[in-house]
């Protein structure tokens, strides 16, 4: 992996570890991702990093079905879960494929650079 990829997924990581949006167990593999930078570990911590992120994206469509469900409505409360849905539809109509949130947005970019990260 060139420099140039390192510095950007470096920080792309570090956005998905300071989102509050982000899971537990992406948080767990972008730490273990920056934890084998340099070493004879990097390859498979990247691999596993795309794994992961592959795993945990919400794709838009996943967004809005959530957001409307009785759970999303438990989760962000009826207010919410209403913009989040709506929101969710206007991402849908320009064509975004993903959620937009701080760790969606960084696993995307993240994602973005897979082919060469391994």
């Amino acid at each position: 992996m060139n420099n140039d990829v390192k510095s950007f997924v470096t920080e792309k990581v570090n956005e998905l570890l300071n989102a509050a949006s982000c899971c537990a167990e992406a948080k767990a593999a972008g730490k273990n991702w920056l934890d084998a930078l340099g070493t004879d570990k990097e390859s498979e911590a990247s691999r596993s990093l795309i794994a992961e992120l592959e795993m945990d994206i919400m794709p838009v469509d996943g967004l809005i079905a959530f957001a409307d469900s009785e759970a999303g409505i438990q989760v962000f409360g009826k207010e919410t879960a209403s913009k989040v849905a709506a929101h969710g539809r206007e991402l849908k109509a320009a064509g975004a494929k993903y959620c937009d949130c701080p760790a969606c947005a960084a696993a995307e970019a993240i994602l973005a650079k897979k082919d060469e990260l391994i």
